[in-house]
């Protein structure tokens, strides 16, 4: 989703961020109906930039709407509501630390922090500490944030 919003936000190429878009929310789609604990993180995620305000594109909405129709169509595990606020608590709190906190603070640690976004992390290791989730799941996460990461590098070295 990084390349895609970069694609927006620079290169102002909506139809390929759409496609991108597309990609991601299948992709993403795909784990929640395999996987209940990929479930609770692509939920939140969404929610959380949902609530934030981050759902700002044509190409956003595309994900969105993609990804919860093949949901929706495919059904995903009962979830504990429970576990999903905290996902979503955690999502939301990263997407605001991350737009806010540099105007706020010049404390290099929380902008650091806030900048990788690290509030899901932690909550997501966790939970698999706690076996709410599988340690897998966790180590799956996080190669998920570098792949994000990695999006905006691509997209740099390309552009």
């Amino acid at each position: 989703m990084k390349y895609s919003d970069d694609l927006v936000d620079v290169n102002n190429n909506v139809v390929l961020a759409s496609v991108f878009g597309i990609v991601c929310a299948v992709a993403s789609a795909a784990a929640s109906i395999y996987n209940v604990e990929a479930a609770y993180i692509f939920i939140s995620i969404l929610i959380g930039n949902l609530l934030a305000l981050k759902i700002d594109g044509v190409h956003h909405l595309i994900t969105l709407i993609l990804f919860i129709v093949i949901c929706l169509i495919y059904g995903i595990a009962d979830i504990n509501l429970v576990i999903l606020l905290v996902c979503i608590l955690a999502a939301f709190s990263d997407e605001v630390g991350h737009e806010l906190i540099s105007t706020v603070s010049d404390n290099h640690f929380l902008n650091l922090f806030f900048e990788y976004r690290f509030v899901m992390k932690i909550v997501v290791f966790l939970l698999a500490i706690c076996g709410v989730f599988n340690i897998l799941i966790f180590i799956c996460f996080i190669l998920f944030e570098l792949a994000y990461l990695a999006g905006g590098v691509v997209f740099e070295k390309l552009n």
